[in-house]
């Protein structure tokens, strides 16, 4: 069975990222609520790739936004396997950051 999605390098650490820092502060059971709405909300993504936004003001890149709790999760909706580029918290530079990685 061929992947529905694949994370780049920097979405896994994204996750990976998140989910420490959650752990950290709060606690791993919040840590694994928040991974795992992460992950089925890119299940549905790459079910239905059309359903984010595009953001022309944070990137000119044809990649599409979808919000999950505080995070907005990017990915490229040509792709397929539907690629995840990032997952960062919206409070954060984020024109800034996808400069820098894309």
């Amino acid at each position: 069975m061929t992947p529905r999605y694949v994370l780049a390098p920097e979405a896994a650490q994204d996750i990976f990222d998140i989910w420490l820092y959650i752990r950290e502060n709060s606690s791993a059971e919040a840590a694994a609520k928040v991974e795992s709405a992460i992950f089925e909300t890119i299940a549905l993504l790459s079910a239905n790739p059309r359903i984010g936004h595009f953001r022309e003001d944070l990137t000119c890149q044809r990649i599409r936004f979808f919000a999950v709790h505080s995070y907005l999760i990017g990915y490229r909706p040509e792709t397929s396997p539907l690629q995840i580029v990032c997952v960062l918290h919206g409070r954060r530079d984020l024109e800034k950051l996808l400069k820098e990685r894309i």
